[in-house]
């Protein structure tokens, strides 16, 4: 080919672009969540996908991908096409998975561009209601002379439940009996039931079941309390200093989406956040939406490599990877 024709190729190769991103959406979009549904992912990007659907003039669907603490969701979402038609949602296990997989079938951090954040959430440590400790300092006592009999549980390896524990044991030098579920909700439910003694999860689907009572609340994991929840301290009030954990969220395209359509999104992201109805919604969650200055493809890049920096330290200092 000459380079004439080189040129003249590489036009309508943009004008093919320009088209696109002027005809989009014509049709619905797909939103994966990497996690189980009913839990407190699924929760939020439906909230958020309810509100880009009006705004974009196109369903926003979304579709639970579960397993693999949220890399098999977020490997599907690297190898879609990158037309604007298939989002992820990424919050804290993304920016983890670099330091805590050897082996990924995408690149973490080369695979996705970025469409802003969404939202930080705090997470609740709770317990089966016929646990005896009544409150966090009796329960950070039962867990040291009971740390062999107690069992914990998370949402999967890689999961924000998963990180919580590693910290809290770390943290009381005691190690439970970890038990790995597909997602936080399954978790969840065999608290409820009984069957599991303590988890650690996000206020989005915890303080429903503290309200009801068919749970017990012992402490939040920010350094500072909850409003949805301002009767429980926090780790640090109980003796544990400097824990500080919440969750993060935000929305990947496939890399090489084109710019005008990840604006488009990052646009609809913006109005959603500013919602009143979704800003409702997501603190009786107990979450909190980011300023629409960080609900950008910019925020979104600069605050994902810190993130990757952050943990890289403590997965490396616990000790744990997975294949």
């Amino acid at each position: 080919m000459n380079k004439s024709a080189c040129v003249a190729f590489a036009l309508l190769l943009v004008a093919a672009v320009s088209a696109s991103a002027q005809n989009f959406p014509a049709r619905p979009i797909t939103l994966i969540v990497p996690f189980a549904a009913g839990g407190p992912s699924d929760a939020l990007a439906r909230l958020i996908a309810q509100s880009m659907s009006t705004t974009l003039g196109q369903q926003v669907a979304v579709e639970d991908v579960t397993g693999a603490g949220g890399t098999l969701g977020a490997a599907k979402g690297a190898q879609a096409k990158p037309d604007g038609y298939t989002i992820l949602l990424s919050h804290i296990g993304h920016s983890a998975s670099v330091t805590l997989y050897r082996k990924l079938p995408y690149d973490p951090v080369g695979a996705f561009d970025g469409i802003g954040l969404i939202a930080e959430v705090p997470m609740v440590v709770v317990g089966r209601k016929e646990l005896p400790p009544g409150d966090i300092k009796e329960l950070i006592s039962y867990i040291r002379a009971n740390k062999d009999k107690l069992t914990y549980g998370n949402g999967g390896v890689g999961s924000a439940s998963h990180f919580c524990g590693l910290l809290l044991m770390s943290a009381l030098q005691a190690e439970m009996t970890t038990v790995s579920y597909r997602g936080s909700a399954p978790a969840m439910l065999d608290v409820l039931g009984g069957r599991l003694d303590l988890l650690c999860d996000q206020t989005t689907t915890t303080n429903s079941h503290m309200r009801a009572g068919t749970v017990k609340g012992y402490a939040v994991t920010m350094k500072t309390r909850v409003p949805s929840v301002p009767e429980l301290p926090t780790l640090g009030e109980s003796g544990l200093r400097d824990f500080d954990l919440s969750v993060w969220y935000g929305l990947v395209v496939p890399k090489g989406t084109p710019k005008p359509i990840s604006d488009q999104l990052s646009a609809a992201l913006r109005a959603a956040i500013s919602d009143p109805t979704v800003v409702k919604r997501l603190a009786e969650f107990g979450a909190q939406p980011v300023s629409p200055d960080r609900a950008t493809p910019e925020a979104y890049a600069a605050f994902f490599r810190a993130d990757v920096a952050k943990w890289a330290p403590v997965i490396k200092a616990a000790g744990v990877y997975a294949d």
